[in-house]
């Protein structure tokens, strides 16, 4: 990504960690069409660059995201319906791909999310939040409703949960939103960072091949039916089990050693 200049989102990768950071703390990291095609090219980079194992978002400063940003839904408001059709599908590409990322994602919620910021929480495998953050789905409040990501925040908290969040656009705190499964843990803002790293330790020892295809099974399996499961769970684990990691992390368990991933990156 080196001839591409990034002006909303920050990206580095070190020691096997993408940090993927929403950078515009002067509007609480609110996004625009920018930022949207922004996080579109990372998670497209993310995807292809093999040393990546872990992803961690986050936002700079003292929010998450703070939704849809003013100046940007200005100019939304008179879009005739292709415009407004063309700019939700990328808002909805955008998701689909930090969600179907082949690599574990976890949101570091260090403030405010909201609107479009519970997207991004939504989408990501697991999600640690600050007990000072607050979540919203407050589109209802404008007249719009929280359409692209809805199927990401009912696969976490369920209907029954999301009918009572979408129609009333009420403020959540961090431990509602922890009751309701839209995040995995609540902390103290000065121990997110180890909490969060806690957790990059323990995806990273797991075998890489096995958390893309572990991801790709979670997403299939929720859509079929047990006679469809039944099928496709076997042969998903029978091709495993004679892949080239498979072996080599039976094996290292047999041995009482560490697997060739986790030894290799010498931590």
């Amino acid at each position: 990504m080196s001839d591409i200049v990034l002006k909303t989102v920050e990206y580095t990768v070190h020691n096997a960690i993408a940090r993927v950071t929403l950078n515009r703390p002067e509007v609480h990291n609110a996004f625009n069409d920018v930022m949207i095609k922004e996080l579109s090219v990372v998670f497209d980079e993310v995807e292809k660059n093999q040393d990546i194992r872990v992803v961690v978002l986050t936002g700079k400063g003292k929010s998450f995201c703070a939704g849809a940003d003013l100046n940007w839904m200005k100019r939304v408001k008179d879009y005739s319906y292709d415009d407004n059709l063309k700019g939700s599908l990328k808002l909805a590409d955008m998701f689909y791909k930090i969600y179907a990322s082949p690599k574990p994602t976890i949101a570091r919620v260090n403030g405010t999310a909201i609107g479009g910021g519970t997207g991004l929480v939504a989408v990501c495998d697991i999600a640690i939040a600050s007990v000072k953050a607050k979540f919203s789905f407050s589109e209802v409040k404008l007249g719009l409703i929280p359409a692209c990501i809805s199927p990401y925040v009912m696969k976490k908290c369920g209907e029954g949960k999301c009918r009572e969040f979408f129609l009333t656009g009420e403020r959540l705190t961090a431990e509602r939103a922890f009751n309701a499964g839209l995040v995995n843990a609540v902390v103290e803002l000065e121990e997110i960072d180890k909490y969060v790293d806690e957790l990059v330790s323990k995806l990273i020892s797991s075998g890489p091949e096995a958390i893309k295809d572990c991801k790709e099974l979670l997403r299939n399996v929720a859509e079929m039916s047990l006679e469809e499961a039944k099928k496709y769970t076997a042969e998903v684990i029978a091709k495993l089990r004679i892949s080239n990691e498979g072996q080599e992390g039976m094996a290292a368990f047999l041995e009482k050693r560490k697997p060739k991933w986790d030894s290799d990156l010498g931590r």
